[in-house]
């Protein structure tokens, strides 16, 4: 389905609050939907209008049978904190959570209102829920990836960049799975000839100022792990990286269509419609403790070689047939 037609229905969703409810009748179920993210974002625009989509196809009808309520808190973690206490506030029937910080907030405001998360890193280690197999109390959902694709990310910017001998990893460090994913990239790191480097991307000037820093040695590349503040600020990233020449590869598919190199992750979308049946066995009277979490069932392999043929990089036949989509 094309961008246009899903966002036609995320429109048409966002026209019910939940103060229709109470001119629908007792049927009407009520829906929270916190977005790590800008609603001015066309792929978070995406992922959210398929979950709607998804609900639709299980018989949710939004206006009819169902209310959705919205809150786009951006990349900031305080806007996150506080439109999860709003929706918290509201007492829906179910709120769908992405991002790790987003779960976390809704979590600390309440131990009842049943919770999907989508787009998390370890849920357990991160007291979320008991075990992935068996939640235990009210939130279950989808983990973004494990730790060990950080050595795969590594493995394959060695792959389409063979003279990188230093990658800095940009991350996140108010999110609870960087250090493990650090750590599981340096593991591999010697293995590839590869010194690696950890740089925090909370603030976007000393973001600016430690790739700067960095790029003044040879054989550099970049290693960008997910956040909500990544992904708002994948612009600027995206343009760091070609003003100094360093190939870098991302975690997810939006930063090679804006411009990146190559990206390998779990498909995002595809967790929010997984997401929408979950929130249809809860609201069908399933609890979220009976719901076993999900590892990531598909990855996407992204490449562009315009922006490789920029850099002088000549991708592999061997690559290239691996990849899910190459833009030209």
């Amino acid at each position: 389905m094309r961008r246009r037609e899903f966002i036609t229905i995320l429109a048409g969703a966002t026209a019910y609050p939940f103060a229709v409810s109470a001119q629908q009748g007792p049927q009407m179920r009520r829906v929270g939907v916190l977005v790590g993210g800008a609603e001015t974002d066309p792929e978070m625009a995406t992922r959210v209008a398929t979950f709607v989509q998804s609900l639709q196809h299980s018989g949710w009808i939004v206006g009819q049978n169902i209310a959705i309520e919205y809150r786009w808190a951006g990349d900031n973690n305080d806007s996150i904190r506080k439109s999860a206490a709003e929706l918290v506030a509201l007492n829906p029937d179910v709120i769908l959570s992405h991002t790790s910080v987003g779960l976390e907030s809704l979590l600390r405001a309440s131990r009842t209102i049943p919770i999907v998360f989508t787009v998390v890193g370890d849920p357990v280690g991160a007291g979320y829920v008991d075990s992935l197999a068996h939640p235990g109390g009210n939130a279950t959902g989808f983990t973004v990836l494990d730790y060990s694709i950080g050595g795969k990310w590594l493995e394959l910017l060695k792959e389409i960049a063979p003279r990188t001998t230093r990658a800095a990893v940009l991350r996140d460090s108010g999110v609870s799975l960087g250090p493990a994913l650090l750590s599981s990239i340096q593991t591999v790191a010697p293995s590839f000839g590869v010194e690696v480097r950890p740089v925090d991307t909370r603030d976007a000037k000393e973001l600016e100022r430690a790739i700067t820093l960095f790029a003044q040695g040879a054989g550099g590349g970049l290693i960008v792990t997910g956040s909500a503040w990544v992904i708002g600020h994948r612009k600027l990233i995206i343009e760091l990286a070609a003003r100094y020449r360093l190939p870098a590869i991302y975690y997810a598919t939006p930063f090679v269509a804006d411009g990146g190199l190559i990206s390998y992750g779990p498909d995002y979308v595809d967790q929010f419609r997984l997401a929408a049946s979950y929130v249809d066995r809860i609201l069908k009277g399933e609890k979220p403790a009976e719901l076993p979490v999900q590892n990531p069932a598909k990855f996407e392999l992204v490449i562009n070689l315009k922006t490789a043929k920029s850099l002088d990089l000549t991708v592999s036949t061997s690559l290239l047939a691996r990849a899910n989509q190459i833009i030209e």
